[in-house]
């Protein structure tokens, strides 16, 4: 492996760490890269935790933002090596989200006087459970690395501001009944039978749109798994369909549950995973200050993203990095390269205007 030379182009640098291949918990490689680039750099003050790297100025600025971008990727499906086809750079991770990186790397290393003080965040373990996240893990046990007035993740946006993110809620609705041969199926009681009201729910339930600061989130409740029976013979006495709700950042964790609780009265429901949203904060000068230097443009954010560690940080967040995220975790994932130099531009004006 060739090491990373973080004064390359965008493009070169993007295609180096999409080449770095990095599963989710196999990031060492890919970390040990970003933890050398940055230890050679006089002006940063470098911290490793796991595979999570913490760069940060320390020059008695004004103002403290922090950027961050995690390392990781879903599986490889048959997408490395990195290539380049017209206008779009083709990869695992290209969109999701190693083109965010480059920039935020090559930033980090360049931009020895930065007009405020920068904490640069690359973190492991994004794509997969909770208890891995690196961010996480570093805002329960080393929340003071994170400070700042103001955060940006570099999550692909298609090269602008999405400002929030949904909360997520997946929980399951089971029903029950009793085995029997299916030869004589009279003699017990088929709980997938039972779950055809709960998908009749689903199909009838209309989602919200909500509207808040101007920006308006989309909510879903679907379903997104479904299972029961045990032998082709026998009549199931379980069933369980898992229930996805994304949920605009105006209700809390508690909000949506209630909510779901309220939709399926009477049906026995079990919480798999929970995770907050975070609300826009475009009245929050360090957000509106952000918004207006890259142009004003500003879209909600639909999906979960990890500005919501922020957010219960009490640090305004927003995402801001290229890439369709309608690409992310796909075979064909690409980012326009127009797109990593935008982001790249933009970010390097804010930071030294």
């Amino acid at each position: 492996m060739s090491q990373l030379d973080p004064t390359a182009n965008v493009v070169d640098l993007t295609r180096a760490l999409v080449d770095i291949e990095s599963v989710s918990l196999d990031e060492a490689a890919i970390a040990d890269e970003v933890d050398r680039v940055l230890r050679d750099c006089a002006h940063l003050t470098v911290t490793r935790d796991g595979h999570t790297i913490i760069a940060s100025t320390n020059l008695g600025k004004a103002e403290r933002v922090t950027i961050a971008g995690h390392l990781d990727t879903v599986p490889v499906n048959n997408n490395l090596p990195s290539r380049i086809d017209g206008d779009l750079l083709y990869g695992l991770g290209t969109c999701d989200m190693k083109g965010g990186v480059p920039i935020a790397l090559a930033l980090a290393v360049t931009l020895e006087n930065p007009t405020r003080d920068v904490t640069w965040v690359f973190y492991e373990a994004e794509e997969i459970a909770a208890i891995h996240n690196g961010l996480g893990r570093i805002a329960r046990t080393r929340p003071e690395l994170l400070a700042a007035d103001f955060a940006i993740l570099m999550e692909p946006s298609n090269g602008q501001v999405e400002a929030g993110c949904q909360g997520t809620l997946r929980f399951e609705v089971r029903t029950t009944g009793e085995r029997a041969h299916s030869a004589r199926a009279w003699m017990g009681h088929n709980a997938i039978h039972d779950l055809a009201p709960v998908l009749a729910i689903l199909a009838d339930y209309q989602p919200a749109n909500v509207e808040i600061s101007g920006l308006t989130y989309r909510e879903g409740l679907n379903a997104v798994g479904i299972s029961g029976g045990i032998a082709g013979n026998v009549i199931p006495d379980e069933g369980i369909v898992t229930i996805n709700f994304r949920f605009a950042p105006h209700r809390s964790e508690a909000d949506a549950l209630a909510h779901v609780k309220d939709v399926f009265a009477g049906y026995e429901l079990t919480v798999t995973d929970s995770a907050p949203g975070a609300l826009p904060g475009l009245e929050r000068r360090a957000v509106a200050d952000f918004v207006a230097a890259t142009g004003g443009d500003v879209a909600p954010k639909f999906g979960w993203t990890d500005v919501a560690k922020f957010t219960l940080l009490g640090i305004p967040a927003v995402n801001f990095g290229p890439g369709d995220p309608a690409y992310a975790h796909k075979q064909d994932e690409h980012v326009p390269i127009a797109h990593l130099t935008r982001v790249n531009e933009a970010l390097e004006r804010w930071l030294t205007s």
